[in-house]
């Protein structure tokens, strides 16, 4: 297919050598297939934020660092240098999330390069070689739909104690390659620790999980391992391998933050419906 500009620019550089196809036209970005030398592998090209769907809301990006006080400013600022240093800032924080998940050993696609606004990295495959399908895109049975939540929750886990949480992790941005789930699509990456919003974000990847595989294995419907990974988070007691028993109980006056966040989505569901209604 004829190449995109941002692609052909990558062409001639030779960091590509051609594109196959377009893989995926997302709220963010539009993912191809492209051909490295003997390697077959995904291009992630970033919209324009005017082009994107997905919003840097501040509950994503509250703690995130920028390379010095003078980019900090002009953003804070919103000149037309700080708007461009947010995206660029946007943008790299997948590809920092993504080097930092994989060396913690979270199956994430492996980054290779990152280059004007394009994303160069492993093409997550299928049993056949063929691009692996998103998890909404299937069904299980009660017992694959276990196992595939089980390592998922554990990917959770191991994600946390590297100090990132996912933030808009669902069966959406989930692949199931021929060795099992792989995440993708982090440009809104959380840091844990330094960021308020967190243990709302981890309850709802969690519950968002619990809720898809819930449909094909109904005795998930009933765990919390939301609030049971993020108390031992907390009290400094969670390590990759922590055994899980995917219940809690709160303690006298704790917050409910996993119902807490269940009212806020269906709120504004229904705000979005009401919204639409009007329209």
């Amino acid at each position: 297919m004829k190449a995109p500009a941002r692609l052909q620019a990558l062409i001639d550089e030779g960091l590509i050598d051609s594109v196959v196809r377009q893989l995926k036209s997302g709220k963010e970005a539009d993912v191809y297939v492209v051909r490295c030398g003997d390697d077959t592998c995904a291009a992630k090209v970033y919209k324009e934020a005017n082009k994107r769907g997905f919003r840097q809301a501040v509950d994503y990006t509250e703690n995130r660092k920028v390379r010095n006080s003078r980019q900090a400013r002009a953003m804070s600022k919103r000149t037309a240098y700080g708007r461009q240093q947010q995206e660029a800032a946007w943008q790299s924080a997948e590809v920092d999330a993504l080097y930092r998940l994989a060396a913690a050993g979270v199956r994430v696609p492996r980054p290779d390069n990152f280059h004007d606004g394009v994303l160069l990295m492993e093409l997550v495959a299928d049993e056949d070689g063929d691009a692996a399908p998103r998890l909404n895109d299937l069904t299980f049975s009660d017992a694959e739909a276990r196992q595939h939540h089980a390592t998922l929750i554990g990917e959770v886990v191991r994600m946390l104690c590297a100090g990132v949480i996912h933030g808009d992790l669902s069966e959406f941005n989930v692949l199931l390659a021929a060795d099992g789930p792989v995440i993708i699509d982090l440009p809104q990456a959380v840091d844990a620790a330094g960021n308020n919003h967190a243990p709302r974000m981890l309850m709802r990847d969690v519950d968002n999980l619990r809720n898809f595989f819930g449909q094909h294995a109904p005795s998930l419907l009933g765990t919390q391992y939301g609030p049971e990974i993020w108390s031992l988070y907390a009290a400094g007691l969670l390590v990759p391998d922590t055994p899980l028993t995917g219940r809690y109980e709160r303690k006298q006056g704790e917050v409910d933050l996993s119902g807490v966040l269940r009212e806020i989505e269906d709120a504004r569901r229904e705000e979005a419906e009401r919204l639409l209604r009007m329209s």
